[in-house]
């Protein structure tokens, strides 16, 4: 079947609720995953902001989805905005489509919002999931403020979901940046981290990380109380009023994954 990356039509609830099933009785005992706060998660049209971690396992993802899932149905589960190099992969997107997957971009974000459905973003992208090692327990969004012109532009809440733990699924010794801007793969590719790695079974990797086993590192998943922001004209256009909302979600990340870490 040929998957559109840009429809909205591919989700089938019967994947996801199969999928969680599967993530729940094998990644959860083998990250002796836990996920907090779902009580909190709002009903209808909401954004879920997260940190991105380990690469593209991304096993934070799939563990909050499913716990999601089981605790409030469907309409927690979000569409997820991913990379368009990713799901360009046959083998890729045909897995990840029908569980809700499609193309970042601010129109499919805002359809789905118009929906009453919730969506998933990492604004920190490549940057965030492949960062060094050493910067594990930071949140690193670059200079991406976009999520916040979207929830403003959208009028729904942010609920800031903070994964602790998955970074050490796959050790990334470096992110490579400027290899990135040497090869041009920060243009023509949009991806701005080429990572130096260690993964299993490959050992030491440089660019794209192939299929690995992710190392059984606990991940713990924590949903925040929703973040709601004052209208305002010209809000999402108001440099400095979106600046302001970034360092609001942020510091109250950080903070959490701060605290995660310490446990």
């Amino acid at each position: 079947m040929a998957y559109d990356i840009d429809s909205l039509e591919h989700r089938d609830p019967a994947r996801i609720a199969q999928a969680a099933r599967w993530v729940l009785s094998v990644m959860k005992p083998w990250h002796r995953a836990e996920a907090r706060g779902l009580e909190r998660i709002p009903s209808g049209a909401a954004l879920y902001v997260g940190n991105h971690s380990g690469g593209p396992y991304s096993g934070d993802t799939f563990l909050f989805f499913s716990e999601a899932f089981v605790a409030h149905g469907l309409d927690a589960v979000p569409y997820a905005l991913a990379h368009e190099v990713f799901l360009r992969m046959p083998g890729l997107r045909h897995l990840v489509s029908p569980l809700g997957a499609v193309r970042a971009s601010h129109e499919n974000a805002m359809r789905i919002l118009a929906r009453g459905s919730k969506v998933l973003v990492y604004p920190g992208g490549e940057l965030d999931s492949l960062r060094p090692y050493r910067e594990r327990n930071r949140i690193v969004f670059g200079d991406r403020c976009g999520y916040i012109r979207l929830a403003l532009r959208a009028r729904v809440p942010i609920v800031p979901v903070v994964a602790a733990g998955a970074h050490s699924t796959l050790i990334v010794l470096d992110d490579m940046r400027w290899l990135a801007r040497a090869l041009g793969t920060d243009r023509w590719m949009r991806l701005k981290a080429l990572p130096l790695a260690l993964s299993v079974p490959w050992g030491l990797t440089i660019g794209f990380v192939p299929p690995y086993i992710p190392l059984p590192a606990r991940i713990v998943v924590e949903a925040l109380e929703p973040v709601h922001f004052t209208a305002r004209v010209g809000g999402a256009e108001d440099e400095g009023y979106v600046a302001e909302c970034d360092a609001r979600v942020r510091d109250v990340m950080q903070a959490t994954l701060t605290r995660l870490a310490a446990e």
